[in-house]
Formats: structure tokens, C-alpha cells, sequence
């Protein structure tokens, strides 16, 4: 390889394989073509191969794919116990803790007597999490985190559905998620491509007489176009035509504002009332058969004179379908944060990948080694072997429980002892695992293998997970704003459904709030809450957010914190002494109001009005 071969890229971790390190070299090119054909863009092979060969050591394939792909001859005899799949998961179960909340900026504040803002964010807050029980995010989820920490990335979809009244969620190999960038080069890793492309390629169905079939569905920001209505074209296709005005102008879709001076659309959307928009998203699904595409039509520029068109269940033909949205209902997930200039994430096993080489070749070897330690290898000298009687030549000698040689009188039996090298290949395993464990900022505490007794104190497994928190910290801080955006596109597009109890206006700031993942102590949390509330250093709704974040079964703060101070008496009895108020001491217990019309206290008996009477 020449310095000009060398290429340096997020991918760059796969270069030591002689097969991946540039599928779009001449002679490779038609080998990874076979796999994904020749629509495919050439800068999206290697993201490609580089899915494809994770996936493989997640199938326990490795071996395999090695040595179809020549870089290793013997491949196919690799022993792969697992330990990239058991990476994923222990990450996997990292990364989303013991649970996932919906929480929406200003619920919290939702007591008694709420704010018209704290009212709608908590009406929000609970739709959302309606929807998301509904829509299985807990499953979606883990669905795609999975796939962003064993591949680097994941896409999530959302759709309105009509007759659910409802938006759906999807989940998205990456591997057919195409963005469409400009050729400029002048943006940032950070935006938002505003054309993308999910595809891939139909298999032939001899039975119903269809082709091989590429499909790719295309999300495209573009100006607001007329009105339009499904059309046919002359052999019965179905197309989407566009409408005329009685004055021979273009027809509007009710609410949108035509400018005759500059011949815009625009149109004002329910979460930006004051914002009118001149742009839309616009939904295309379409089919071409393989054999009508040539070598040059690249996935960006297929013919679109070839393609046929999908229909909804409604009616409504993809092709350039309005959305009446104003954004791409897309997510790309990043399993890390990207380099500046990149848009792609890096597994979690992407810098370790040697190393479960190197494991899955020591185990190869320990394989291989206990075959001859638990059978070993017999030599004999001056024994007297069984005969065949119709060749005449002496049988194979095989050491079986209670087999019996008659050995003559010079005659020994020599034993291949590997039991030492045996201990050695398994020496180098655990050595192996270590390297994983720290390489990979699982640690061996996270992963399992560490002993318990080698640890002190609960501070010192603190220091030992230390790697694995700035791990989990970094995996979700390249998540947060992404679901961020989730959450808002589900608002905007409820709004834009017309689903009934969604609010219009601007939608509300709604986050994925993580569960803790590691174990908590969680009577040092109760003993450091009762000091810190006791003391006046911490308030109690800060005590109580700590409880809920340590594991302690309680569902809603506010109505925890009302409950306590129902029951605060002491706390009570110094407010009344600081202030005289009574009324906000009732309030504080969450009391009634006092009855201010008192009965009068000064009563005479009656025998003691007549003895006065008497007296007098």
C-alpha cells in the first residue's frame, strides 16, 4: 500500500482487513457490486461493507465471511463463542438504563392549582406517553439503539396514519438509508440533509411474475407546489397530476397564500403561527425493474420515466405527495458523537476488532489443544497389534477405557503431554478479555469478569466503572438531541393530523430521560437526602427527585411532596411561629380553609341565670 492508498475516515478501523479497506478499488468493485448492485454510490460501499462485516461477527460469521473474501483461508475453522454479540448487549443495557421516561419542561411544575403553561405541558407529557406505549417505544427503541452500537447508526421513520389517527413509529436498517448531501462539501455534520433516500433491492417472485425490483423512497424539503389530485397516465399507471384555477393560475390547497409578484406558495403551520413557510416535505415511492436500469443510473439519478408508482391504502399516489409538514420525518441515530465534517456514528466494537480476532484465534487454538489433552496422542514401541485378517496389515489403534496392550520386552508407551500449553491459551484469553474490557470502556466490572473480592470498598468499584460512565455519558449526549427531535416531529405531526387534544401552537420542549446504569446505593441516597433536607442545604423536591433517580417506587414528585408536608407537623408549627399565618399553615398540610364565622364562646347556664336573678 502506497501513502496515497492510506485512507483515513470513520471507517478507518476496518482497513487491516486486505478485502474491506477500499471496496472502490479496481477488482473489488464487482465483488461488493454482486451484493448490493450497481445502483448503488460508490462513497456509500464502504458504510456498507462495514455493516455488512459487523453483522457478521454479531452472526458468530466472521470466519466465514473471512474466508470467502480471501482474507483468510482457514476461516471457516474459526471457533466465535459469541463475545461481539455479548459487547452489543452489555453496552445495549448500559446505554438505556433500568428506564426510559417521556418528560416534557414545565410538567413538574403541574400542582393544584397549575399555570395555564405548567396545564399544557402536563396534558402534553401525558399524550406523549400515550403514544408511546401505543407505538412500543420501549421495543422500538431498543430495537434501534441495538442496531446504532453494533452498526454506529439506526433510523427511526414516522408516518401519520389516517385510520389509527395516530403517528407511526419504524425502526431502519442503515444500511438502506441514503442522505443526499450537497456537492458543495460546505455543511456541517450536524444538519439536516434535505433530500434522503431509503432503498433497496425486491427479489425476483417467479410466482406472481415480478422482476428483480430496486425500491427507494424518497424524502425531499422543497418549495410548495399547486394542488394535486391522482392521475393516470395513457397504460394505466397511476401519477399525480396537478391542478388549474378557474383563472388559469395554480390551485391552492385550502390555507395556502399565493404572492403574484414572485409566483411563491406559502403556507402557515400550526406550530408557527406567526412563521408562514414557503417549504414542504414531499413523499415519493417508487419501483424500477433492474434490468431497465444501466451501469451509469446511481441511486440520486434514476430514471424517473422508468418508475412506477406505490398507491396508499387511501388512494393518494406517492409521488411527490405533500406531507404538509415543514420537516423530514426522519432520525438518524449516532452511536458516538460524529468527527467535525462526519455524519456517521462508530460502533462500539469498531477499535476492539482485532482484539476478538486475536480471541476468536486463541480460542481456535485452546479448541484444538484440549482435543489432544483430553485424547492424547499414544506412541508405541514393541507392542503387538491386531491384524486385519483380510489385508493382512495391523488395524488402527485407537485408546479406548480398558483397552490392553501386550508390549514386549523392550517394548513403552509414550504420552504427548499439552495440558501446559493448554494453560497458556487460556491464560492469553482472560489477557485478551482485559484488553477488550479497557480498549472498549466496558471495563471488566461492567462486563462482568471482574472478581469482587479484588475490590475494597464501594469507592473503589466507583473508580473501576469510571471508564464505562464517561462511556455512557458520551453514547447518550450524541442521543439526546435526536430523540429531542423525535418527540417534536410526533407533536408537529399530531398538529398537523388534526389528531383531537392536540394543542396547536409551538410545540413543547420534550426529552428522553434516561434510568440510571449502574447499580445505586440506595440507603446512602435515603441517609444524604434526609441530611441535606434536615440541614435546609437541599430542598425537598430536590430530595425526592433524587429518591425517584436512585430506584425508590414513586411515581409522581408533586403528589410525594404533598404527602410529606401533609404529615410535617414540626415543619408546620415553625412556619406558624414564623409567620402568624394560620392560612398558610393550613395551606402547607394541605388543610381546607378555616371557617371564619366562630359561634359565640360566652354561654350562661340556666340555673346560674336564675340564682343571679334571685340575688338581685
Amino acid at each position: 500500500m502506497r501513502l496515497r492508498d492510506l485512507i483515513t475516515d470513520v471507517w478507518s478501523w476496518l482497513d487491516y482487513k486486505p478485502a474491506m479497506a477500499d471496496p472502490r478499488r479496481a477488482g473489488r468493485r464487482n465483488e461488493w457490486a454482486k451484493l448490493t448492485g450497481s445502483w448503488v454510490p460508490d462513497e456509500d460501499l464502504r458504510r456498507l461493507a462495514a455493516y455488512r462485516m459487523l453483522a457478521a461477527y454479531d452472526s458468530n460469521q466472521a470466519g466465514q465471511l473471512a474466508a470467502v473474501t480471501g482474507d483468510d483461508e482457514t476461516g471457516l475453522e474459526r471457533r466465535e463463542l459469541g463475545d461481539a454479540s455479548k459487547l452489543v448487549d452489555t453496552a445495549l443495557g448500559y446505554l438505556l438504563g433500568s428506564e426510559q421516561t417521556i418528560s416534557v419542561a414545565g410538567a413538574e411544575h403541574a400542582d393544584d392549582e397549575p399555570s395555564p403553561e405548567a396545564a399544557a405541558a402536563l396534558a402534553v407529557q401525558d399524550r406523549l406517553r400515550e403514544w408511546a406505549e401505543k407505538e412500543l417505544l420501549p421495543l422500538r427503541g431498543q430495537q434501534a439503539e441495538r442496531t446504532a452500537i453494533l452498526l454506529g447508526d439506526a433510523v427511526y421513520s414516522l408516518a401519520w396514519d389516517p385510520g389509527k389517527q395516530r403517528v407511526l413509529l419504524r425502526t431502519w436498517d442503515p444500511g438502506l438509508y441514503f442522505p443526499e448531501w450537497p456537492e458543495d462539501g460546505e455543511h456541517d455534520g450536524a444538519e439536516f440533509p434535505a433530500r434522503v433516500h431509503l432503498a433497496w433491492e425486491l427479489p425476483e417472485d417467479e410466482r406472481r411474475g415480478l422482476k428483480a425490483r430496486l425500491r427507494r423512497i424518497t424524502y425531499e424539503l422543497a418549495p410548495i407546489a399547486p394542488a394535486s389530485r391522482r392521475g393516470t397516465t395513457k397504460d394505466g399507471s397511476p401519477v399525480r397530476e396537478y391542478l388549474t384555477a378557474e383563472d388559469g393560475g395554480p390551485a391552492l390547497i385550502a390555507g395556502d397564500t399565493l404572492t403574484p409578484e414572485t409566483g411563491t406558495i406559502t403556507r402557515t403551520y400550526q406550530w408557527a403561527p406567526n412563521r408562514p413557510s414557503a417549504w414542504t416535505c414531499f413523499l415519493t415511492d417508487a419501483e424500477w425493474d433492474l434490468d431497465d436500469l444501466k451501469h451509469s443510473d446511481v441511486l440520486y439519478d434514476l430514471p424517473m420515466h422508468k418508475a412506477r408508482y406505490r398507491v396508499r391504502s387511501d388512494g393518494e399516489v406517492l409521488d411527490r405527495l405533500d406531507l404538509m409538514v415543514d420537516f423530514i420525518p426522519l432520525v438518524h441515530l449516532t452511536n458516538s458523537i460524529p468527527a467535525s465534517g462526519e455524519h456517521w456514528g462508530k460502533p462500539t466494537v469498531a477499535t476492539v476488532l482485532q482484539a476478538l480476532d486475536e480471541l476468536s484465534a486463541t480460542d481456535t487454538d485452546s479448541s484444538g489443544a484440549s482435543a489432544t489433552t483430553g485424547t492424547p496422542i499414544i506412541g508405541l514401541a514393541g507392542a503387538r497389534l491386531p491384524i486385519d485378517r483380510t489385508t493382512g496389515q495391523p488395524l488402527p489403534v485407537k485408546v479406548r477405557a480398558g483397552t490392553v496392550w501386550q508390549l514386549n520386552d523392550n517394548g513403552r508407551m509414550d504420552v504427548l503431554d499439552t495440558s501446559a500449553q493448554l494453560a497458556e491459551l487460556r491464560a492469553r484469553v482472560d489477557h485478551v478479555l482485559d484488553r477488550i474490557a479497557a480498549n472498549s470502556r466496558l471495563t471488566a466490572a461492567g462486563l462482568g469478569t471482574l472478581d469482587p473480592t479484588a475490590l475494597p470498598s464501594g469507592y473503589a468499584l466507583q473508580l473501576a466503572l469510571g471508564p464505562l460512565d464517561s462511556l455512557v455519558a458520551a453514547m447518550r449526549l450524541a442521543r439526546n438531541h435526536k430523540y429531542v427531535v423525535l418527540l417534536r416531529m410526533v407533536q408537529r405531526l399530531h398538529q398537523a393530523g388534526q389528531a383531537e387534544g392536540w394543542p396547536a401552537g409551538e410545540s413543547l420542549l420534550a426529552r428522553l430521560v434516561w434510568g440510571p446504569h449502574t447499580p445505586t446505593d440506595r440507603a446512602a441516597v435515603l441517609d444524604e437526602v434526609v441530611k441535606g433536607v434536615g440541614a435546609g442545604v437541599l430542598s425537598v423536591e430536590t430530595g425526592v427527585r433524587m429518591l425517584m433517580d436512585a430506584g425508590y417506587p414513586i411515581e409522581d414528585a408533586q403528589e410525594e411532596i404533598e404527602r410529606i408536608q401533609a404529615r410535617a407537623f414540626d415543619a408546620a408549627a415553625r412556619l406558624a411561629d414564623a409567620t402568624g399565618d394560620n392560612t398558610a399553615v393550613r395551606m402547607y398540610l394541605g388543610l381546607p380553609e378555616a371557617d371564619l364565622e366562630m359561634p359565640d364562646a360566652r354561654k350562661t347556664l340556666p340555673d346560674e341565670q336564675g340564682r343571679g336573678d334571685h340575688e338581685a
